[in-house]
């Protein structure tokens, strides 16, 4: 008989920053290779229904899979643990899997600190989770299945990594319809799409490189078009986002895809992220053209000397060129700014902090904290320098200081971090630039400006 398996995504810790409910592309690829080859599978997502521990250890033993796979981030890997617990305590006989960007990097902690996990997937999963389910479907052992970290006869295993999908194509689209799309379409109408795979670039602060390679692996724009055209018939949903981290490598590809999407009628709104270092002004006429209407880059610092140390390759100079063309087009800038690096001081946090006033004078971008999640080079240097101070993973959310440098402490960071919103939304000609938008728009301006003031006054006493 067939092994049924649930997939799992975990909620984020109580009070932690996160990001808005939606299908969880990796699990819905998962499912999505899974039904392919004819397997019952579900999703229980935690997130999304709001579900507590003992929800979902009444929901674990009614569905009563064979196999339970957990995705986790750093920020849900020990929610992602105690799930697993739940699940052998009321399913004894099940595999319980875990994947995602965290246990890649942590596999064999995973296993030393959770009795109740069986096998760690390590990078992309879809046809590890596939051979795993088949090896269980036949009662073969592991041995041979690329790509994981498990135990056998009392000790830790780790076979070679899986070689990379080549062939973007030739993976089904993600099995959204495995989660509540009404209910998910209340917290936010719009639906997420991936367009590629890797990174040819290797920022300190990512782990795209050692997760899915350094090399770019794209999806042809006719199959992206698929994808967006089955969405927009089937669900008639017409908002996208698409969460790759250069959408514009490679710009023919972007320009035949909106050809395409103009071709085909399709009638959407969608935005992207990528480099500001491959954007033109001319491919965001194009974009622009065919329904992109925000482009959200990793500017990521204001002055030079934090960027270089970042590894991250681009200018001021690019940064504020491609930000004009932006407010010139009439699309959305979204900058993403990182603080607290090391090599950060006060005054270059604030530098950067009016760096983004500048080049996105209407909408503020996000502040992050830097964070060193395993797996990236930050981490390793934060930890082999001695500054990390924070080994609580619920605490990894971006908005909490990990560490702290010569330069900047903990405390001084947080701080820099809330007056930067403060900043931002008190300034007047913000407020008076909203109003000029309309009554709605200024006096959400004012409601926002005096909640970030009292913010920072109630952090202050």
């Amino acid at each position: 008989m067939k092994p049924h398996v649930t997939l799992v995504n975990p909620s984020a810790p109580s009070g932690s920053t996160g990001h808005m409910p939606f299908a969880l592309l990796g699990l819905a690829y998962l499912g999505a290779i899974l039904e392919k080859h004819n397997y019952n599978v579900d999703v229980i997502d935690c997130h999304v229904l709001g579900l507590s521990y003992e929800d979902f250890r009444s929901e674990i033993a009614k569905r009563k899979p064979d196999i339970v796979g957990l995705s986790s981030t750093t920020l849900t890997y020990k929610t992602a643990l105690k799930l697993a617990e739940i699940a052998k305590e009321e399913l004894p006989e099940c595999l319980v899997l875990i994947g995602g960007p965290h246990v890649t990097f942590w596999d064999d902690e995973a296993l030393e600190e959770s009795s109740a996990l069986d096998v760690i997937v390590r990078k992309e999963g879809e046809y590890t989770l596939l051979e795993l389910v088949q090896k269980v479907e036949a009662g073969e052992s592991f041995d041979d299945v690329l790509g994981i970290t498990y135990r056998k006869n009392g000790k830790i295993v780790r076979t070679p990594d899986r070689p990379y999908i080549e062939d973007l194509d030739s993976l089904p689209f993600p099995a959204r319809h495995l989660w509540p799309i009404e209910r998910l379409r209340k917290f936010e109408d719009m639906f997420y799409l991936i367009a590629s795979r890797g990174c040819v670039f290797w920022c300190e602060f990512c782990a795209t490189v050692r997760m899915h390679g350094r090399k770019f692996r794209m999806r042809s724009p006719k199959n992206i078009a698929d994808e967006l055209e089955f969405l927009y018939k089937t669900y008639g949903v017409t908002n996208f986002t698409f969460c790759d981290d250069a959408f514009t490598v490679e710009p023919a590809r972007i320009e035949e895809l909106c050809r395409l999407i103009m071709e085909r009628n399709l009638t959407i709104k969608w935005n992207c992220g990528t480099r500001v270092d491959m954007l033109t002004r001319e491919l965001l006429v194009k974009m622009r053209d065919a329904g992109c209407i925000s482009v959200w880059s990793g500017v990521e610092s204001g002055t030079q000397q934090v960027l270089d140390a970042m590894h991250k390759g681009i200018t001021i100079e690019q940064t504020m060129r491609v930000y004009q063309w932006l407010r010139e087009l009439g699309l959305k800038p979204a900058p993403n700014v990182i603080l607290g690096f090391p090599g950060e001081t006060k005054e270059s946090a604030w530098e950067t902090i009016k760096f983004v006033e500048k080049i996105s004078p209407d909408e503020v971008g996000f502040y992050n904290i830097a964070t060193p999640f395993p797996g990236t080079p930050l981490y390793d240097s934060v930890k082999e320098k001695g500054w990390l101070r924070v080994t609580d993973f619920d605490q990894y959310d971006t908005a909490t200081p990990i560490f702290e440098t010569p330069w900047l402490t903990m405390k001084e960071l947080k701080q820099v971090r809330e007056d930067a919103f403060h900043h931002f939304y008190m300034r007047p000609n913000y407020v008076i630039r909203m109003f000029g938008k309309g009554w709605m728009y200024g006096f959400a301006a004012l409601r926002t400006a005096v909640s970030h003031f009292m913010m920072s006054l109630r952090s202050k006493l």
